[in-house]
């Protein structure tokens, strides 16, 4: 059985897709809830882009928390019974074991885009949007949060291996929480240096108000953003493995 498929193996009875589904159904109850009031006070807002923008900047509450607790599921196996040193005795480096862990969590985070995705769509379909816009919308929808939890779990799975306690990693994602909700209030500047701030910052549409009227609007995302961000992540990754293989177990 390769790396990747052994961490699987061990995460079969830590019951991590039920709290992926639970995290989920929580923020899509709360997501269509509010889409279908707003629809019902202000039919002319029917549309993808509303739906989309509204799961991106809920995607930034609830992601950020969910990747803390998923990352924090993969790595406190090692921690416990002093498994790191039993991982060492077989000829297996520490940086192959650091990239499956960080795959294993991407395939989980990646499984819950898709899941948001298909049910962001079916409840498109149900009110009737206009299909012919759902690619160009969804597309960088997918994209940015992809991209962006990539980044977060790099981040997370750095301080879930090199401290023990996994408090303090959970404690860094619901920081991450507050921060990806509260993103759109702070200056560009400041945004940026959070990577929390992208799973709305990626999104080429926002809200406008104007004459206490809201709607949605088109804006340049830009190239340097998303390539801002890969280099964050990769930095990140980096350094986190090369920390974590040189911590003493």
């Amino acid at each position: 059985m390769s790396i990747l498929g052994l961490e699987f193996y061990k995460l079969r009875r830590r019951r991590v897709l039920l709290m992926i589904a639970l995290f989920l159904s929580v923020e899509l109850a709360w997501l269509f809830l509010s889409t279908s009031i707003s629809l019902s006070n202000n039919p002319d807002l029917a549309g993808w882009e509303g739906l989309f923008m509204t799961a991106a900047s809920m995607n930034g509450l609830f992601f950020p928390i969910l990747s803390s607790v998923t990352v924090s599921r993969v790595c406190d196996m090692e921690h416990k019974g002093s498994t790191w040193k039993l991982l060492l005795t077989v000829s297996i480096t520490r940086g192959r074991i650091y990239a499956s862990k960080f795959l294993c969590a991407s395939a989980l985070m990646l499984l819950a885009i898709l899941l948001e995705s298909a049910a962001l769509i079916g409840f498109g379909v149900m009110h009737q949007f206009e299909l012919s816009t759902l690619l160009p919308l969804l597309m960088p929808f997918l994209g940015g949060a992809i991209l962006t939890n990539q980044v977060v779990i790099a981040l997370q799975q750095w301080l879930s291996l090199s401290i023990k306690n996994q408090a303090f990693s959970l404690c860094l994602g619901m920081i991450g929480g507050f921060i990806g909700m509260a993103a759109p209030l702070f200056p560009a500047v400041v945004r940026r240096m959070f990577v929390w701030s992208y799973y709305t910052g990626l999104y080429p549409i926002t809200y406008d108000y104007s004459d206490s009227i809201m709607r949605f609007v088109t804006r340049p995302v830009g190239f340097l953003p998303p390539v801002f961000l890969f280099i964050m992540g990769v930095t990140i990754y980096i350094i986190g493995s090369i920390h974590v293989s040189r911590q003493e177990v």
